[in-house]
């Protein structure tokens, strides 16, 4: 059963932010999976902030694309992945795949989750999220926490998931009055600003005036410079990504002034790769799909419709169009 499919491939290094000549959709025939493989039709795709990382010399030009991808198994030469199986994998940028078991994840959908959510609060930025505040920050009841880029996919599933450990105060940072609005009044958190209206480390002290005593930190330059600044002794600083860095990386912003004081402060500042969680998935899911069934953790997400529109909805998460986790459904999901 040969099978027409479409894919995305980046035909041109970037300088500076993507545009849409920088990418090209290729048209082909799959074949019938071989022994071992599955062929899978992608439902929702996903497009991500590390992804214009790997604009940058990881990504082969005029080949398949790498991304998270929810999809339905058409067919099967693999007892392990039935017909009809949903499945999790990464041979996203495209409608269709040929996977084995051991590229995927099946995924025992959960009543009252809609699959989406598969990636979003529950797949790599929800992880990202459960990863930095359970595993290395180790939040505690009552305590006070920061995020930076808050209104993205990992900010808005962190900031629900610090209110479900019994944080006692959660600030944001975003890029818009709307999304300030959209962290305060949807998502419980205490305070946000737009780092748009002034020095960071201005509005963030003030929004903190006496400080935190963890920081999710996702932007990099003047944002790690204030969380640096406005956590208090012995305080955490969990790293998980430099957006404002992926643009120009031959041009990165500046390394934090007061870097010092993580030593003067005794503070812990540690980064970490989410890819070396996947043994905390089952777990996340087991904590976290209670809370989505009662409506206490939502899903928060953009969706763009239709394979056609994969290009635009990256571009369109780099330039800070999305609020939550930007996804794509594919065309008949």
């Amino acid at each position: 059963m040969p099978t027409a499919f479409h894919a995305v491939h980046q035909v041109a290094a970037p300088k500076g932010m993507p545009t849409a000549d920088d990418f090209a959709t290729a048209s082909g025939t799959l074949p019938d999976p071989a022994a071992g493989q599955a062929l899978v039709e992608n439902l929702y795709l996903s497009v991500d902030p590390y992804m214009r990382e790997c604009m940058n010399g990881v990504w082969e030009l005029n080949a398949p694309l790498e991304g998270r991808s929810v999809g339905r198994v058409l067919a099967s030469e693999d007892p392990r992945l039935a017909v009809g199986d949903l499945v999790f994998h990464r041979q996203g940028w495209r409608t269709h795949a040929l996977i084995t078991a051991d590229e995927a994840r099946v995924i025992r959908q959960a009543e009252g989750v809609p699959l989406s959510a598969y990636l979003s609060v529950l797949g790599g930025t929800g992880l990202s999220g459960y990863v930095a505040l359970t595993r290395i920050a180790r939040l505690q009841e009552g305590e006070s926490l920061f995020i930076s880029a808050a209104a993205g996919g990992v900010g808005t599933a962190a900031g629900q998931l610090a209110r479900i450990l019994g944080a006692g105060r959660v600030i944001g940072s975003a890029g818009s009055p709307a999304k300030v609005r959209h962290l305060v009044e949807d998502l419980g958190f205490d305070a946000a600003f737009d780092y748009h209206d002034g020095p960071v480390a201005g509005l963030l002290r003030e929004a903190a005036p006496d400080g935190v005593d963890a920081c999710l930190e996702n932007v990099g330059g003047d944002h790690l410079e204030a969380a640096i600044d406005v956590v208090r002794p012995h305080g955490r600083i969990v790293w998980c990504g430099a957006v404002s860095t992926y643009n120009d990386p031959e041009h990165p912003p500046a390394a934090p002034r007061n870097l010092y004081e993580v030593v003067g402060k005794s503070l812990r500042l540690e980064g970490f790769l989410v890819r070396e969680y996947p043994h905390v998935q089952e777990e996340m899911e087991e904590a976290l799909i209670p809370h989505i069934r009662s409506g206490r953790l939502v899903p928060d997400e953009t969706v763009a419709d239709g394979f056609g529109r994969v290009v635009d909805a990256f571009l369109g998460m780099l330039r800070g169009e999305n609020t939550g986790k930007m996804i794509v459904r594919v065309a008949g999901v």
